[in-house]
């Protein structure tokens, strides 16, 4: 009986071995795709595709005629003041 269970626990470990490397495959499969995706949108927008020029992008400061909502944009040193009030 011992050795029974061993055999079926030993088949439950390989079963979940295949299902999680299957996962990890349909995972990688995944981002391969999404990455790809990137790519051909950076090329079709004639923008450089990769990490450092996505983060030159971001560092860089927004033009204040993009600020097309209501309120207006402030930088956070504008910010001196805080309201607050306490909850009873």
């Amino acid at each position: 009986m011992n050795t029974f269970n061993q055999i079926l626990r030993g088949l439950l470990f390989f079963v979940l071995a295949i299902f999680g490397m299957a996962m990890a495959f349909i995972f990688m499969v995944s981002t391969a795709i999404a990455v790809g995706v990137l790519y051909i949108v950076a090329k079709v927008r004639g923008r450089p595709f990769g990490v450092r020029a996505y983060w030159e992008e971001r560092r860089r400061p927004r033009a204040e005629s993009r600020n097309t909502g209501g309120a207006p944009r402030y930088n956070k040193k504008d910010v001196v003041d805080v309201e607050m009030r306490e909850i009873p």
